[in-house]
């Protein structure tokens, strides 16, 4: 009864606190917009300026948006391959799938090229991406699950998926090499990792594949719960491992392959959130974790949108830098405390 009323509080809290950051990502950049002219403009009045409005609307609302599509996304992702490979340090970036993603967009923007004109349009649209995306980083993973069913060590399960990654890399390396000067400079600012730049019409289509996502998640919530004692336990109780399995898999992909594609990869986001969100509610069941994490995803990447905005200043630094410098001294305290997960 006591946590019941502990978890209510801290959820009340939570979605406070996302719609603050929500806020305050709007409000914040290198023009700052008071909170008063924000709350106008989003419910319907207008604002004093009319340039503030335009900013709004048209710049930092799809900002905002992309956020918590974002970190819900990848945190969902990295809960879910934490309890399938029962490994505390698995993660999208870390097992490779962001490399795999990474892969198929390479693929699609330096090798479009090749193709004759009418199937550049078709490669190079936003549909496109996202399937290249979506294969590369499913490839991987089923890779990594093949190999990880001869390894028990979960540590080597973490070697191989880095391993993955690593081989990815150096292809993608490869096509760089081959690549023109144009084709180069659009893959490398897509390495870097953006939440800005993003249509009305691409959000959209964000918003659908990471909707799909969280409700093939939603639904693998009692699969998830029974795997938290092992294969063996989950078959014993019932479970269809394999069902289950595949359309975690198919999840974990489409979550991570979507928003690679339109935000490039971004690290540590998948790997740190399911950890915070144990930490702060003290559980394992993931009728809990699942919306905890996916609020936290949210708030945490509100927040790195807002550091890499730089309030007061003309610059905006890449995402991928600033979930790195945030997330980096939380995976050095998980492997320091690894011995201690559950």
């Amino acid at each position: 009864m006591a946590n019941k009323k502990r978890n209510t509080i801290l959820f009340v809290v939570l979605s406070l606190g996302l719609w603050l950051m929500f806020f305050a990502s709007i409000s914040l950049g290198s023009v700052t917009i008071p909170l008063k002219e924000v709350f106008s403009s989003l419910t319907g009045g207008q604002a004093t300026k009319s340039t503030w409005e335009y900013i709004i609307i048209n710049y930092r609302l799809p900002k905002a948006i992309t956020a918590v599509l974002v970190g819900t996304g990848l945190s969902i992702s990295g809960l879910l391959m934490q309890t399938l490979f029962r490994n505390p340090l698995a993660g999208p970036y870390v097992l490779g799938l962001s490399s795999g993603a990474s892969l198929g967009v390479a693929f699609v923007i330096l090798g479009a090229g090749f193709l004759p004109s009418f199937l550049q349009v078709i490669a190079l649209s936003s549909y496109g991406i996202v399937i290249a995306s979506t294969f590369g980083s499913t490839l991987v993973l089923l890779l990594v699950l093949v190999v990880s069913q001869r390894l028990r060590d979960t540590m080597a399960i973490l070697i191989v998926g880095l391993m993955f990654g690593s081989f990815t890399t150096a292809i993608v390396s490869v096509l760089t090499y081959f690549s023109t000067a144009e084709q180069l400079q659009k893959f490398t600012f897509w390495s870097m990792g953006s939440l800005g730049n993003l249509s009305w019409g691409t959000i959209v289509i964000l918003t659908v594949c990471v909707g799909i996502g969280l409700i093939l998640s939603a639904s693998s919530i009692k699969p998830l719960n029974a795997l938290l004692l092992g294969e063996n336990y989950a078959k014993s109780m019932g479970l269809n491992f394999k069902k289950a399995r595949l359309i975690i898999i198919f999840a974990t992909s489409i979550l991570s392959g979507s928003i690679t594609a339109f935000a490039g990869p971004i690290a540590f986001i998948g790997l740190a959130v399911p950890h915070i969100a144990k930490l702060v509610f003290q559980t394992s069941n993931h009728t809990i974790l699942f919306w905890s994490t996916l609020f936290f995803g949210s708030i945490i990447m509100l927040f790195c949108d807002i550091v890499s905005q730089m309030p007061g200043f003309d610059v905006t630094l890449p995402i991928n830098a600033i979930t790195s410098i945030i997330g980096a001294p939380v995976v050095i305290w998980l492997l320091v405390r690894k011995r201690n997960f559950k």
